[in-house]
């Protein structure tokens, strides 16, 4: 059965930073591109990064590009998002991803997902 944890949300001022954990259990990590999508209140769930089996490949989302940077340690099978300069835009609650072999940006691919964590900028 596969897990995924998320930890390390919760509220900051603007301009400040959070680091975001998934940790990944019951499915063979290294071959899973894995990633961050995020849902505000009222919105539609939506793309913000996505790493590469090897973490040698990125994608991230135009309004998070240059803040926010995701990486990985497959030796702890664990997927983490650093996040800085946030905005009280990037309010909402982040979900953690998994999807075979290839990156993706699309929230109806995944074959996995994390419960969520909240993460709260205020201005």
């Amino acid at each position: 059965q596969v897990q995924l944890v998320e930890s390390g949300g919760g509220l900051v001022q603007a301009g400040g930073s959070l680091r975001l954990s998934c940790a990944a259990s019951g499915l063979t990590f290294s071959r899973y591109a894995m990633g961050w999508f995020r849902q505000a209140p009222g919105k539609e769930r939506e793309f913000v990064a996505f790493i590469n089996w090897s973490g040698g490949s990125t994608k991230y989302a135009d309004s998070v590009k240059g803040r926010f940077t995701i990486s990985r340690d497959n030796a702890k099978n664990t997927v983490f998002l650093q996040m800085n300069s946030l905005k009280p835009e990037d309010t909402a609650v982040y979900y953690c991803a998994a999807n075979l072999y290839v990156i993706t940006t699309k929230a109806s691919e995944p074959s996995d997902w994390g419960q969520g964590t909240q993460v709260t900028v205020s201005s």
